[in-house]
């Protein structure tokens, strides 16, 4: 049975909310086939030992909660944590757990500011938030806080290169000063004490994080060029042991 949410003051200042288009955009098709599914197969191979089941599962920025059932599947958790700032959605990921008969636990709160314990949690998502948050730095260390040692961090972030994109700017708003080129997420990973192996990143070049969508590919047979500025980094992040 899914457990009484949290609350927290509604008004957080660490979060830059979404646009009316935005919000509507995480429930559709596209953003759970194209964004979350392609994401999670690929965070998945970079996973280094993959256990056939992580006992505590938590999910930073669930938003609808499309990603409950992905995770629930994948991982096989004893105790599945959905955590948002946003109270209207862990309203309806609490609603989406129920609809799929999963059970999970809600948490309100900031990245920033997890109201986890110490050491807690074996696996942490962490998909497509991180360009929202403000305080990005502290909310790196939360991270690192509550999983155990030896616990892992999927981590699939958009860079500066596709936030600060001239579509990304029409349809969502982000705080656009502290938005990250993939190598410097990667550092900031790093930065906080986790290990990251080479084997353990991946930087796709999916159409929807391209300026033409894709279109020049697509339509005209015309390849990307190698050497670019990558949009999207993924990775797996390992807290050590000791």
């Amino acid at each position: 049975m899914n457990t009484p949410l949290t609350q927290l003051p509604p008004a957080l200042p660490e979060h830059v909310p979404e646009t009316a288009f935005g919000i509507w955009f995480l429930r559709t098709p596209t953003w759970t086939l194209h964004v979350l599914e392609r994401a999670m197969k690929d965070l998945e191979r970079l996973i280094p030992e993959r256990r056939a089941s992580y006992p505590v599962v938590a999910d930073v920025g669930c938003g609808w909660g499309r990603s409950l059932k992905k995770l629930h599947t994948r991982f096989a958790p004893q105790r599945l944590i959905g955590m948002d700032i946003d109270a209207a959605m862990i309203e309806a990921a609490r609603g989406e757990a129920e609809a799929e008969g999963i059970a999970a636990e809600f948490i309100q709160c900031s990245s920033a500011s997890m109201t986890l314990e110490d050491n807690s949690v074996d696996l942490l998502f962490c998909h497509q938030t991180f360009h929202h948050l403000i305080e990005q730095e502290e909310a790196i260390r939360e991270f690192y806080r509550v999983l155990k040692p030896g616990g892992i961090l999927l981590f699939a972030e958009s860079t500066k290169r596709y936030i600060h994109s001239w579509i990304i700017r029409l349809l969502f708003r982000h705080p656009m000063e502290v938005q990250k080129t993939a190598g410097q997420y990667l550092a900031l990973v790093r930065s906080a004490g986790f290990e990251v192996a080479p084997e353990s990143i991946s930087y796709p070049y999916l159409w929807w994080s391209r300026e033409d969508l894709g279109l020049m590919e697509r339509v005209f047979g015309i390849k990307p060029k190698a050497e670019r500025e990558e949009t999207l980094i993924n990775l797996v992040a390992r807290k050590p042991l000791a």
